[in-house]
């Protein structure tokens, strides 16, 4: 009869968790500017500037 193995595996060490936390939030923070970009440009042709 077969047995299952029941044991989780190791949680990845500190430094690479941290290293993916990094890597989502200026992975995040990029698109956000990307998206900040977009909007700023399609307000300047549409007349609209602080100016």
């Amino acid at each position: 009869m077969a047995t299952i193995d029941s044991r989780e595996p190791a949680p990845a060490p500190w430094y690479k968790r941290l290293g993916w936390l990094v890597l989502i939030w200026l992975g995040s923070v990029v698109a956000l500017g990307v998206v900040a970009g977009a909007l700023r440009m399609l307000m300047q042709a549409a007349g609209m500037s602080s100016h």
